[in-house]
């Protein structure tokens, strides 16, 4: 456990107990920003032995982050950063919002497969079948809640003040629809009737339902990926119209709600991190923090007593609930002063101090990653 219990609620050590007693856990592992979900904490690596819980997963399956390192410093970006803010919003569907026709992924860079990938989705859950369209169009779309797209500016070192883009979103609707469809499924099968939690319903290995969920998960992990990947190409556009020139490196990416088939001590195990990255030794990863504060990326070290994983943010410190019964549009521009964002009623559960201290949850992580670089954002588009 990397993260003080003391200071853990009591629903959620509840949680974590109910987990670890499940006869298919092989191993436990709760990182620094852990707090309450649904069935299973976010912020809990989960290795199981032939089984999975598709409500562990979550029902974002292959959310996660994405970064990329631009060659611009913060004396190129324009003085209006409103105006940059609005190009990426009209490049970019945010909230529900989805692209009027696809987007012509043959220009996004390093992405093939395409329609490998495409022709996989008529074999999947017969419940989605219609939705085909809508996953076309909704690839490239943010997405609400806590998805972002960010302009980020490199703290301390060699490169400070280096322009960095950054951005947050997972499987859309297509991985939502599946994830709650398979989640009812293993709620009704047999061997799951008396757990203390029936929201951590796993499927068995050689079961038609373990194999049709695995079919499903692996390629809602894939949209959630190449979303990603197309989102970070129209706002690479977006910020290369604003400063013609602009340079980008490789993209930095990874799934934090997810299943990998990974082995330990010799044991092949399911491992589904929900709100935690995979940190094997010389990985790159993304750590965030709130819309107003700073993030990390980071190189795991391999720690094999994680899973060889690290923490996915700074965590929720408080409910969406709470955050708006206790701050306000004020408090929201205040903590987000000098951010190019929105600061609206609409957005307050975002708010900062809704958030856990990311530079606490670096600090207990430190025999799981090193930090590469402090990033702290001027631009936030949120959802």
């Amino acid at each position: 456990m990397w993260a003080d219990p003391s200071r853990v609620e009591d629903a959620a050590m509840a949680q974590l107990r109910n987990i670890a007693d499940l006869p298919w856990v092989h191993g436990l592992a709760v990182m620094p920003d852990v707090h309450l979900g649904k069935g299973a904490t976010v912020g809990s690596v989960i290795a199981m032995r032939d089984a999975v819980s598709p409500a562990a997963v979550g029902v974002d399956i292959g959310c996660g982050m994405s970064a990329v390192r631009t060659s611009l410093r913060a004396a190129d970006l324009p003085d209006d950063l409103g105006r940059l803010r609005r190009r990426i919003e009209s490049a970019v569907p945010v909230g529900f919002a989805m692209h009027d026709e696809p987007v012509d992924t043959g220009r996004v860079a390093g992405e093939s497969g395409w329609d490998g990938f495409w022709g996989g989705f008529e074999e999947l859950h017969d419940g989605v079948r219609g939705r085909r369209q809508r996953a076309l169009r909704q690839l490239g779309s943010l997405g609400g809640g806590n998805h972002f797209i960010e302009v980020c500016l490199e703290q301390g070192g060699t490169d400070e003040g280096r322009v960095w883009l950054m951005l947050h979103s997972g499987s859309r609707n297509i991985g939502k629809e599946l994830a709650e469809r398979h989640i009812e499924v293993a709620k009704s099968l047999p061997h799951n009737a008396d757990l203390p939690d029936r929201d951590l319903a796993v499927f068995v290995a050689g079961t038609p339902q373990m194999a049709a969920y695995r079919r499903d998960l692996f390629w809602a992990q894939e949209y959630a990926r190449r979303n990603r990947a197309v989102l970070v190409s129209l706002v690479q556009r977006a910020l290369a119209a604003t400063v013609p020139g602009t340079r980008f490196d490789e993209p930095i990416s990874c799934h934090h709600n997810y299943v990998a088939e990974e082995t330990y001590g010799g044991v092949p195990l399911l491992v589904t991190r929900k709100g935690a990255i995979r940190a094997g030794s010389g990985e790159l990863g993304i750590i965030p923090g709130s819309m107003g504060t700073g993030s990390f990326i980071v190189r795991g070290l391999g720690n094999p007593e994680s899973f060889t994983s690290a923490s996915h943010g700074a965590g929720r410190a408080m409910s969406r609930s709470k955050a708006r019964r206790t701050f306000t549009a004020a408090d929201l521009a205040t903590q987000t002063a000098g951010v190019e964002c929105r600061k609206d009623a609409g957005v307050v559960d975002e708010i900062p101090s809704a958030y856990k201290d990311i530079d606490e949850v670096i600090r207990a992580q430190t025999d799981l990653v090193d930090v590469v670089a402090h990033l702290k954002q001027v631009v936030c588009v949120k959802g």
